[in-house]
C-alpha cells in the first residue's frame, strides 16, 4: 500500500492525496491549488504528479474548492471511474463547481482583453461549465456509516468531520494483496470544531492504524469558544445602535447559513432589534437552498426547529438577492441593515461594491467571521491598514471593524489534539497534511509527546509505503 503527497503539502490548498492499493489507484480529494496565478494554472491544469486518466476511483472529503475543485479538470483530462461523496457535498459540487467555471471564465475574458491590446495569446480556462457538467455525472452519493466497496479489497464508510455540510473523514478498510494484512486508513478531511450552531460534532473512529490528518490550525488556538453568543449580541447590538450598516464579508457555504441561524436565534429572544436583512450572493442563496434538503447533517438543536416546522435559515426581514438589479438598489440604499455578501476574503464578488460604498463611513461596521489569507483586501480590512484599494481606488477605512473568530469552520490546536486523543487504535503512522509547515510542525510536536506512533509532516511529492 502506497501513497503519494500531491497537494496541501506544505500548504493548506490544492489537497489530493493518491493511494496505491491491490494494483489500483485511488485519489482522496481533487482540490484547485489557490495562489499566484501563474503558478497555480502551471499546478492546475497539468497534474504534475499523476496521469488523471490512471486514476481509478476518487473520493471526495468535502465540496471546498481547495479539497473539490479541480475534479472537472480531472474527468476532462481521462478520469472515467467514480467520484465517491456524501449526499449533500454531491448537492453543493453541482452548484459550487459551477460557481468556479463561470468565475474562471469571467476572469479569462477580463485578462484577454488586455493581453489582445498587448498582443498576446489569449489564456484558457482550466474547464468550463460543461465540463462540471459531465463531472457531476460521476458522482455516487454514500450516506454517513454506510459501507460500500470502491475498489479490490477496499471498502469506504464515511464519518462526520463537522467541517461543512456533508463533509466526511474516509475510513477505507483495506484487504491488502501485498503483505496479506487487513488496516484500517482514515483520511481526516477537514475537522469541525465540535459544538457548531449547526452541524453536528466531529465523529470519532476506531481501530485507526494509519492516519492521514489536517493540521490547518497547529500551534494556533481560536480567540473564542463556538458558544459565544454574549458577545456576539453585544457587537450587534452595539453596530445597530450607532445606526449605520452592518457589512459581513461570508463564505457563501456553511459561514453564510451559520450567520443566519445566529441571527434567528437572536431576534427571536430579543436579544438585538430587528433590522432587515440582506444576502446578496446568488452562490450562497442557491446554497442556503441545499441545507434546508440535508437534516441528516444538522445538531439536535437545528433539528428542533425542523420539527416545530421552522426555517433555521429564514426570518421575517430576510430578504435574499440574486437578481443584479436588486443587488445595486441594495448598494443605493441609505436604509439600515444587515448586509452579508461573499467573497469573505473580500476577493471578488459583490462584497467589493457594499465595502466601496460603505468603508469610510463611520457609523458603519464591517464584521470578519472567517478566515482571510494574508494581502488579500480582506486581511488588510482586518489589520486596520488606514487606507485600502478597491477597484484601484483608494478608500480611508473610518468603518468599525470587528472579528469573531468562533465561528471559524476549522479545529484549532487543542481541538485538534482532543480529535487525535479520541480516536482509537495504534495510529502507528500519522502524516500531516493541509497545513503551513510552521503549523504543521507545531501540531506534529504536540501529538509525539504522548503518541508511540510515528508522526511525520507530509512534503509534496513525498511517497510513502505502509
Amino acid at each position: 500500500m502506497k501513497m503519494k503527497f500531491c497537494g496541501a503539502a506544505g500548504t493548506t490548498t490544492g489537497s489530493q492525496h493518491l493511494l496505491e492499493v491491490n494494483g489500483k489507484k485511488i485519489l482522496l480529494d481533487c482540490g484547485l491549488y489557490q495562489g499566484r496565478r501563474k503558478d497555480a494554472h502551471e499546478v492546475n491544469c497539468c497534474f504534475p504528479h499523476f496521469d488523471p486518466a490512471s486514476v481509478d476511483v476518487a473520493v471526495l472529503s468535502h465540496a471546498h474548492i481547495d479539497h473539490s475543485g479541480n475534479l472537472p479538470n480531472l474527468t476532462k483530462k481521462g478520469f472515467t471511474g467514480n467520484i465517491y461523496a456524501t449526499f449533500a457535498t454531491r448537492d453543493l459540487c453541482q452548484i459550487m463547481l459551477a460557481d468556479c467555471a463561470h468565475i474562471q471564465e469571467s476572469d479569462a475574458k477580463w485578462l484577454n482583453k488586455k493581453r489582445k491590446k498587448r498582443g498576446e495569446d489569449p489564456v484558457e480556462t482550466i474547464y468550463s461549465k460543461q465540463d462540471v457538467e459531465q463531472c457531476m455525472k460521476q458522482f455516487v452519493n454514500v450516506g454517513y456509516n454506510r459501507e460500500i466497496i470502491i475498489s479490490k479489497g477496499v471498502t469506504l464508510k464515511f464519518l462526520d468531520a463537522g467541517h461543512i455540510l456533508g463533509s466526511a473523514q474516509v475510513l477505507l478498510e483495506v484487504e491488502d494483496e501485498e503483505d496479506g494484512k487487513t488496516k484500517r486508513f482514515l483520511f481526516s478531511g477537514d475537522v469541525g470544531r465540535g459544538g457548531n450552531d449547526i452541524l453536528s460534532d466531529p465523529e470519532s473512529a476506531e481501530n485507526i492504524d494509519y492516519l492521514l490528518m489536517e493540521s490547518t490550525y497547529g500551534g494556533r488556538e481560536h480567540e473564542l469558544g463556538t458558544k459565544a453568543d454574549d458577545r456576539i449580541a453585544e457587537v450587534l447590538k452595539k453596530a445597530i445602535d450607532r445606526g449605520g450598516k452592518i457589512i459581513i464579508p461570508c463564505f457563501a457555504v456553511e459561514r453564510t447559513q451559520q450567520i443566519l441561524y445566529v441571527l434567528h436565534q437572536l431576534f427571536d429572544d430579543g436579544r438585538i432589534p430587528q433590522v432587515p436583512v440582506y444576502v446578496d450572493s446568488p452562490l450562497a442563496v442557491n446554497a442556503t437552498e441545499i441545507f434546508r434538503l440535508h437534516p441528516e447533517c444538522f445538531n439536535e438543536e437545528v433539528h428542533e426547529f425542523l420539527y416545530d416546522k421552522r426555517n433555521p435559515f429564514g426570518f421575517e426581514g430576510l430578504t435574499l438577492i440574486r437578481a443584479v438589479n436588486k443587488s445595486k438598489e441594495l448598494n443605493d440604499s441609505e436604509n439600515q441593515a444587515i448586509i452579508i455578501s461573499a467573497s469573505g476574503m473580500c476577493e471578488a464578488g459583490r462584497i467589493l461594491h457594499h465595502l466601496r460604498n460603505g468603508i469610510s463611513d463611520p457609523k458603519n461596521t464591517i464584521l470578519f467571521v472567517g478566515y482571510c489569507a494574508v494581502n488579500t483586501l480582506g486581511w488588510k480590512i482586518r489589520n486596520r491598514d488606514p487606507e485600502v484599494s478597491i477597484f484601484g481606488e483608494k478608500h480611508e477605512l473610518k468603518a468599525q471593524v470587528e472579528i469573531m473568530d468562533s465561528f471559524s469552520g476549522h479545529a484549532d490546536h487543542s481541538e485538534l489534539l482532543d480529535y487525535f486523543n479520541a480516536m482509537t487504535g495504534s495510529k502507528k503512522k500519522v502524516w500531516l497534511v493541509h497545513g503551513e509547515p510552521t503549523r504543521s510542525a507545531a501540531l506534529a510536536e504536540e501529538l509525539a509527546k504522548g503518541h508511540d506512533g510515528e508522526v511525520e509532516v507530509a512534503e509534496l511529492g513525498m511517497e510513502v509505503t505502509f
